[in-house]
């Protein structure tokens, strides 16, 4: 029997398994995020002229009338106050049998575990609050580019040089990997927030993300306990049920932006999940398994790539917006906005599920899926290269 065979034989065995608590571990992950972050997102919404937060109308923007740009605010809420309540929780928890009566048994002994990583996942969210506070800061009143990229890179330092997080790239040159880390996260911050051009673009893609990483960290074991990775699964669905509140006030026609508050958190947690992350699987050799991340980020990498091909090829600052993205191309060759949206939505999930694919495949198999992804992208060229050539005619 070939090893895909198996994998496609053990998806039952998997969710048998996480049937036992998947529920409960949703509960306590997705929905208090979302309801976070949609209630707080109203008086955001009816607050903004007084908190200075208006999006401006600019010659690519696609709303024709002035929104709110507190996104950031709702989701930073979502995500820091779920994590307070379970810190609070798991505290109480850890000496409490009749909290434990309530639990999946099978979720009992992880909670010393979950505690001892309290003091790093905090120092985590510090980090994405920094970040959250300069993108509101940056959408209230503007912050310098080089400044901003500065705050960035060094928030990005923090977490690969001060917490030791970082890709796992089998390359064995310790600061070329450290430096790539940094370079990672940077890059997802941005990706992200250029992403952000359409209602429910961004954030939508980035819950595809989230929830995709989040499968394979489940599906995924640690080769040091032998069971699922809990904690980076926890923090990514976290953000996808805080992102899941936020795009009730995004959904087309949108009430209010992620602005760059929300964007540059986004994107952060995510670069940061991804690194904390162990793609080793059960014993079996897959290093291919790194590629997990470059395939689940294909779109927005893509569509950062692009834009800033395009701004550099015609001699343009790559600090200021216009309407060269994905989402804005695909219009341009006769989609409607949420049809753009949706195709984009399409493209994301399946490369997320080629990503969950290959953390479970030997190699083999494994290039056949890193060619579909590949694939993918080409067909998004050729269609696309349709419009350019209307261009130059």
């Amino acid at each position: 029997m070939s090893t895909l065979s198996r994998f496609y034989l053990r998806i039952p065995i998997l969710l048998s398994d996480l049937s036992q608590w998947i529920g409960w571990l949703l509960a306590v992950t997705v929905v208090p995020p979302m309801v976070i972050c949609a209630l707080s997102l109203y008086p955001v919404r009816w607050f903004a002229v007084r908190l200075g937060l208006l999006a401006p109308m600019s010659g690519h923007s696609t709303h024709t009338r002035a929104t709110p740009l507190g996104g950031g605010i709702g989701i930073w809420l979502g995500i820091v106050g779920t994590f307070a309540i379970g810190t609070v929780a798991v505290f109480f928890a850890r000496h409490a049998p009749e909290w434990q009566s309530r639990m999946p048994s099978a979720m009992v002994p992880l909670l010393d575990g979950v505690w001892s990583k309290a003091g790093n996942l905090w120092c985590v969210l510090a980090g994405g609050t920094v970040l959250t506070v300069l993108g509101v800061t940056d959408d209230r009143r503007g912050v310098n580019e080089y400044l901003r990229l500065a705050i960035e890179f060094a928030v990005a330092a923090f977490v690969v040089y001060g917490m030791g997080f970082g890709l796992t790239a089998f390359i064995g040159v310790a600061w070329l990997t450290n430096l790539m880390s940094v370079i990672w996260i940077v890059g997802l911050i941005n990706s992200f927030n250029m992403l952000d051009n359409m209602d429910g673009l961004s954030g939508g893609v980035a819950a595809i993300i989230a929830g995709t990483m989040a499968t394979v960290m489940l599906m995924t074991p640690d080769p040091g306990t032998a069971q699922p990775q809990f904690f980076v699964a926890a923090l990514l669905l976290v953000v996808f049920g805080s992102l899941l509140g936020f795009l009730w006030h995004n959904r087309p026609p949108a009430k209010i932006f992620m602005g760059d508050g929300g964007s540059y958190l986004i994107g952060y947690l995510v670069a940061v999940a991804m690194l904390m992350a162990t793609f080793a699987g059960d014993g079996e050799p897959r290093p291919h398994a790194v590629f997990a991340p470059l395939c689940v980020m294909a779109v927005p990498l893509y569509d950062m790539i692009t834009v800033l091909g395009i701004r550099i090829r015609e001699g343009r600052s790559l600090f200021v917006g216009d309407r060269s993205h994905f989402s804005h191309r695909l219009v341009d060759l006769g989609l409607s906005r949420t049809q753009a949206v949706l195709t984009i939505y399409l493209v994301t999930a399946t490369c997320g599920l080629a990503a969950i694919v290959l953390t479970q495949v030997p190699v083999t198999q494994a290039v056949m899926v890193l060619g579909i992804v590949v694939c993918m992208l080409l067909l998004v060229v050729i269609l696309e290269s349709t419009g350019w050539r209307k261009d130059e005619e």
